[in-house]
């Protein structure tokens, strides 16, 4: 077994016995990305001369004993959080050659922790997308099937974890974007509560649903990052002064007694059958020890996906308004006067999705139609938060789908828009209510493609959808496979 391929908690527990180096880790991920980087395309960059410089600082900590759980721990980054003095591009031409003068909040919490930055992972560009097909980077492979999408927008995250082609990864999400690839790839992903961890440094999608979480082999490893990553940021305004606890003390807690919900509104017409058994699959697990299954309904399910597909393309019409050619970024060099040089730069550096959802922001932002249109998507948002307060009276968590299938191929679904937004709807209403969500593997289809189970939990509850999520793992002993790369 190569090193690439442990966890982040036995490899720490290896690099503090010096069992091993961080050097000697990070030759082991370098090594597997050249060998199947070409085939997967999880990174946009990677950043190997100061990662080498980083896994001599962890070997300089560990020696002295000064290390956590992160230091040495090779991970890679979604391009869409700054990074000092190295690219950081979103997946878009308007941003390519952009190098930001800060980090992000949560790359200086990482650094600080001694964690390994190996590259900048690919993303639908300006994370609009499901698939991580809307990059200007080109396509990421799901690597369980190469001829299927990973999921998006944080698919290169996701990917990169499943091929081992890092130890860990940061997503982002706004929609699902890391709860799905995750599920898709067979890894866990996690979206904290709305305000958990700092966006500070995080290039903007629509500024009220963004939030940034782990990516990871495992739970436990899912519960070391939420440990380095949580908390308060007075740089961030949306940021909460909440008491962030340890997150591995939740960890090989039973359940037993604890209601789990299930919502009927999540059982719909066009749910793959494969997809569907092994969800109940799950539930059955979770009756094993000692959990009360309860049906429950979130009315207002129905019209989450026409809410988001308002609300979050009017925020990303205000948040790259900022990308005219003017102040950093791409500028197109055609332009004969200032208005057609906003012109051209804005239709030469956008695809055709942010094109799209910038067209569809603008539109229901306008004078005549803001009331009809975003005022109104936003009282139906305050429904869906309602829906599950209410829900939370009754049940401690919530368990779900995570998608309505398995990894579909390549270009299936993006001529068509409706149908790549409607793979977003099992995920989407988390981010409408600001609640924390988390996406674990429960199995597998006769293809042999990953399937997740999502699990939804109350404000700033985290804790308990990693004790959930962790007793499910153990319970459920899903068939340990690597993707045949």
């Amino acid at each position: 077994m190569e090193l690439c391929e442990y966890t982040a908690h036995e490899l720490s527990k290896k690099l503090r016995k010096k069992e091993v180096s961080a050097k000697e880790v990070l030759d082991s991920v370098f090594r597997r990305i050249e060998k199947v980087e070409g085939k997967v395309h999880a990174y946009i960059s990677l950043m190997r001369e100061t990662a080498y410089e980083q896994a001599n600082e962890a070997d300089l900590r560990l020696s002295k004993g000064e290390s956590t759980e992160l230091t040495g721990i090779p991970i890679a980054l979604k391009d869409i959080c700054c990074t000092k003095g190295f690219p950081t591009t979103c997946g878009s031409r308007i941003l390519e050659r952009f190098i930001p003068p800060y980090d992000a909040t949560v790359i200086e919490k990482l650094r600080a922790a001694g964690a390994i930055f190996v590259g900048k992972a690919n993303m639908d560009e300006f994370a609009m997308g499901s698939s991580t097909e809307t990059s200007y980077f080109g396509i990421t492979a799901n690597p369980w099937n190469l001829e299927r999408i990973p999921g998006g927008s944080s698919g290169g995250s996701a990917a990169a974890v499943a091929a081992h082609e890092c130890i860990g990864a940061i997503g982002s999400d706004t929609g699902g974007s890391i709860r799905q690839p995750a599920a898709l790839c067979g890894v866990v992903g996690l979206k904290p509560t709305y305000g958990r961890v700092s966006r500070f440094g995080l290039i903007a999608f629509a500024s009220s649903l963004d939030q940034i979480g782990p990516i990871t082999k495992d739970v436990e490893d899912c519960a070391i990052f939420m440990n380095h990553l949580a908390g308060y940021d007075p740089r961030e305004s949306t940021s909460v002064p909440e008491p962030v606890p340890d997150y591995r003390d939740f960890l090989n807690r039973e359940i037993k007694g604890w209601t789990v919900g299930v919502p009927k509104e999540y059982f719909i017409e066009g749910i793959d059958p494969e997809v569907e058994e092994i969800v109940r699959r799950a539930i059955s697990t979770l009756e094993g020890v000692g959990a009360r299954i309860e049906e429950i309904s979130l009315p207002h399910t129905p019209f989450c996906v026409a809410t988001y597909y308002i609300i979050a393309p009017a925020e990303a019409s205000s948040n790259l308004a900022r990308y005219d050619g003017v102040k950093y970024g791409y500028r197109s060099p055609d332009g004969r006067d200032l208005l057609e040089m906003y012109r051209k730069t804005r239709a030469q550096g956008f695809g055709d999705e942010v094109k799209r959802r910038i067209i569809i922001g603008t539109y229901v932002l306008s004078a005549g139609y803001y009331e009809a249109y975003y005022k109104k998507a936003s009282q139906v948002r305050a429904l869906i938060r309602r829906d599950f307060d209410l829900a939370f009276e009754k049940c401690d968590v919530i368990l779900t789908p995570t998608t309505p299938t398995a990894a579909f191929k390549l270009g299936e679904k993006r001529e068509d828009p409706i149908q790549m937004y409607l793979s977003d709807i099992f995920t989407i209403s988390a981010n409408l209510a600001g609640i924390p969500g988390i996406a674990v593997p429960g199995g597998f289809t006769k293809e042999g493609l990953p399937v997740g189970i999502q699990f939804l939990g109350n404000h700033f509850q985290e804790g308990k959808l990693l004790q959930i999520a962790h007793a499910f793992e153990r319970e459920a002993r899903i068939e340990k496979r690597r993707p045949d790369l």
